[in-house]
């Protein structure tokens, strides 16, 4: 099949979600109103609550929850042949992602801008709340591992990548002055800082000295790292420790000093990339190499398809920045179907090209099944052919493959750098929820519920477990992070169900993909946890045994918790909003 067909109906069943099923969920299921006093005007305090325009809240809450998972995650499922895996993405996006994040946005607006963990408490009590809560904990410790261990294994594979990355800060926190102090717009600011992003990019693609490679600093592979360590883990190590230094800063900054112009910008590099790799896929016509379906795969796709591409289809740790940080924001309540439902559009569109990149890199099937050639080499090889597949498509518009694979490698990272620190941000903010809850007024304050948050995470990523020895912590969690991620999904959008039911409203279109998501995931965690199954290797992990049980047990209980509240009578009390 031509690649430039299959992307054609992709985007034409994009569109024809967000114009038509999403604006029938906003009219008739969750009824906005555009009088309504979001949480932005009522509890404004210029740190976290925000009134933000719609275009620039969109690109803050679509860089946050893109990351590098709609990258990796079908870079990996195509494994299984191209369609399943293209299915799901677009199929996923509009049934299934679009309504969750759009429903946990105005479920959270509705509700003082409360986070779902939260907002579990006066929808399934108190101990939903508490279970919800621990989970969400898991999830965001796991995200903030996954992503600080792609961004550090990103920087020692393109060291050209680090000096525009790290260039970004300043230019976003200039940025930020300059609108929210000095009432200046932000798009030509936030245009002029991606170029001298990608000027950077191209020289320091060209020109060493601006390439910071730690691995050659240290005598190369082959030379003396410290602690003991080879160079290339001792520059994992700096790495990680330089990119928890930056979490604990961003995520404690004001959102508008450095959050919502360097995610502003993030949203140009996503059109820009985007635009690259469309129009390059139309310049270089592709075929695509890679089978339709595998029959042959050592693992059937059946449930795992639905975990292994959680982002682009539909993900929990959306619902979290929907309710976490993006309801704080919101200007008016109309706004958030444009926010909401557009990001997870935004979303499905790169998951689409991820697939696409990877699908016409390979000359033939034969090098196809070189590289795939079991589920375990799939996991391995698939961030790295989705930027040569990308860089490949970039250069049908005449880019140099250096500053092709530079410039893809900086959209990969700044992404995951934007999903870290609004993770760590979110992971703070449910410590201190949990720091009131059990009434340890230490966890309530700013810079120890960080300083845990992060401590945490670093020592997560850096767990020499796994087959890849020193660090090995956030790609051993990657299984387990897609079945928790679509876990905390099925569950929000149970809450949703739960929400809509009790104003009396038709909840067919969240009840239907919760079911859907819940039966998959659950399946899925029950072989990688109760058979002593493991995507990486062949041999059991004691850390995903822990966090997966954990994880299993918590959520059959709120499930359990949450049908009951189901099931109960529509309140006509109940006013859907605080």
């Amino acid at each position: 099949m031509n690649a430039i067909a299959l992307a054609a109906i992709g985007i034409f069943i994009f569109i024809l979600g967000y114009r038509f099923y999403s604006k029938f969920i906003a009219e008739r299921i969750f009824k906005l109103d555009p009088n309504y006093v979001t949480p932005a005007h009522r509890f404004k305090d210029g740190v976290d609550f925000v009134p933000t325009n719609k275009f620039v809240l969109w690109g803050h809450h679509f860089t946050s929850v893109a990351g590098a998972a709609p990258i990796l995650g079908p870079a990996i499922a195509v494994y299984w042949g191209w369609l399943p895996a293209v299915l799901w993405v677009v199929l996923g996006t509009v049934f299934a992602a679009g309504v969750h994040d759009f429903g946990t946005l105005v479920l959270s607006v509705r509700n003082k801008g409360q986070s779902v963990g939260t907002l579990a408490h006066r929808l399934i009590g108190q101990r939903g709340k508490v279970l919800f809560l621990f989970i969400i904990l898991i999830l965001v410790l796991m995200v903030n591992a996954v992503f600080a261990w792609v961004i550090a294994k990103l920087f020692i594979s393109y060291p050209a990548s680090v000096v525009p990355v790290f260039i970004q800060i300043p230019l976003a926190m200039w940025i930020g002055h300059a609108v929210y102090k000095k009432n200046k717009k932000m798009l030509i600011p936030s245009i002029f800082a991606l170029a001298i992003m990608y000027i950077t990019a191209i020289v320091a693609s060209q020109v060493s000295f601006l390439q910071i490679d730690l691995v050659q600093y240290m005598g190369g592979e082959n030379g003396t790292g410290i602690f003991g360590l080879d160079p290339i883990s001792t520059a994992f190590f700096i790495w990680i420790i330089v990119l928890m230094i930056y979490v604990y800063i961003a995520s404690t900054l004001p959102v508008w000093k450095l959050l919502q112009p360097r995610d502003f910008i993030n949203s140009h590099q996503l059109i820009v990339g985007l635009g690259i790799l469309y129009l390059g896929l139309l310049f270089t016509n592709p075929e695509i190499t890679a089978p339709m379906t595998n029959p042959d795969a050592d693992i059937s796709w059946f449930p795992l398809l639905f975990i292994t591409i959680a982002c682009g289809a539909i993900s929990g740790f959306h619902g979290l920045v929907s309710s976490g940080t993006t309801s704080k924001q919101l200007d008016k309540e109309t706004d958030a179907r444009f926010v909401g439902y557009l990001g997870a559009v935004g979303e499905g569109v790169l998951a689409l090209i991820s697939i696409i990149a990877v699908i016409t890199l390979f000359p033939d099937r034969e090098s196809f099944f070189a590289t795939y050639s079991s589920f375990q080499a799939s996991n391995g090889a698939g961030l790295g052919a989705f930027i040569e597949g990308a860089t490949g498509l970039a250069q049908g518009l005449m880019i140099p493959a250096d500053v092709a694979s530079t410039i893809v490698s900086i959209i990969v990272v700044s992404f995951a750098a934007t999903t870290l620190d609004t993770s760590v941000r979110l992971m703070r903010y449910i410590i201190s929820e949990l720091g009131v809850e059990y009434k340890i007024p230490s966890l309530e304050k700013k810079h120890v519920a960080t300083t845990i948050a992060v401590g945490a995470s670093a020592a997560l990523v850096l767990l020499p477990e796994g087959p890849n020895g020193f660090g090995s912590g956030g790609y051993l969690l990657w299984p387990l992070f897609g079945t928790a991620n679509q876990l905390l999904a099925g569950i929000s959008l149970l809450l949703i169900s739960i929400w809509l039911k009790k104003l009396g409203r038709n909840y067919i279109i969240t009840i239907v993909p919760m079911i859907f998501l819940m039966f998959m995931t659950l399946w899925a965690m029950f072989q990688q946890v109760f058979l002593q199954w493991a995507w990486y290797a062949k041999q059991p992990s004691m850390l995903l045994f822990i966090f997966g049980a954990i994880i299993f047990v918590f959520t059959l209980w709120i499930i359990l918790t949450a049908v009951q509240a189901l099931l109960n009578k529509t309140d006509p009390n109940f006013s859907g909003d605080e």
